[in-house]
């Protein structure tokens, strides 16, 4: 069974740092781009960056380029993602997905390309 488990939110004062990890079991995660969206309350699902199968291949919104870092480790089957000079708008539950790297869908952020969603994680930039 495919799957996917973030980890590594919590509670962080505007302009601190957190980094998220999505670690795949049940496939290997090189065979696929990966990305991290995030739902605040209120809002819709937002995607925030993603990775293709080569390390090079990175992906931000705009509200996030330039504070985050996506990056990937194959050895150990995971995805992080670096995040700095957080915001009070940061604030939401970030999910990571697996997709193939096919056409434009996976960079484009298109959520129903993606599939084994993870259950999320809480990230919370408030003072």
């Amino acid at each position: 069974q495919s799957q996917l488990v973030e980890s590594g939110g919590g509670l962080v004062q505007p302009g601190g740092s957190l980094k998220l990890s999505c670690t795949a079991s049940g496939f290997t995660l090189d065979s696929y781009a990966i990305g991290w969206f995030r739902r605040a309350p209120g809002k819709e699902r937002e995607g925030v960056s993603c990775i293709g199968r080569s390390y090079d291949m990175t992906y931000y919104s705009s509200s996030v380029k330039g504070r985050f870092t996506i990056s990937r480790d194959n050895a150990k089957n995971t995805v992080y993602l670096q995040m700095n000079n957080l915001k009070p708008e940061d604030t939401a539950v970030y999910y990571c997905a697996k997709a193939p790297q096919s056409g434009t869908s996976w960079y484009n952020f298109r959520a129903w390309a993606y599939s084994s969603w993870g259950q999320g994680t809480q990230v919370t930039v408030s003072s």
